[in-house]
């Protein structure tokens, strides 16, 4: 499968599978008349690397994770690691957005009570 059939198949964007073949993850992908031929391996690291993608990392965070994932003996740490870590920030992010709700529930809350006070 070439890249543009592996972009619209799976609708991964050409950016990323242009990185992929940057990174040197495609081991088993060849090149034929000039264009790489995606395998079902290939495509299981293209479904890992969007999973990441999805979750916040970024792309040099990316290729961390995926260079140890092909080192695999060894590395499940460090990867636990990285995706702990990952997680931590994203739980802070969602309580500061969790304070951010409150404020403006607060402010919405006074506004409300100001327009009643008005009505009676």
């Amino acid at each position: 499968m070439t890249i543009h059939e592996a972009s619209e198949r799976y609708a991964i964007p050409l950016e990323i599978l242009r990185e992929y073949e940057r990174w040197g993850l495609c081991g088993t992908v060849k090149r034929v008349m000039g264009d790489w031929q995606y395998d079902d391996t290939d495509l299981e690291r293209l479904s890992m690397i969007m999973t990441l993608h999805d979750v916040g990392f970024e792309n040099a965070e990316i290729e961390a994770y995926m260079k140890l994932l092909l080192e695999q003996k060894g590395t499940e740490t460090q990867r636990l690691r990285m995706l702990d870590q990952k997680r931590d920030r994203t739980l802070d992010e969602i309580h500061f957005r969790e304070r951010q709700l409150e404020r403006l529930d607060y402010l919405r809350f006074h506004i409300r009570k100001q327009q009643e006070a008005k009505r009676r």
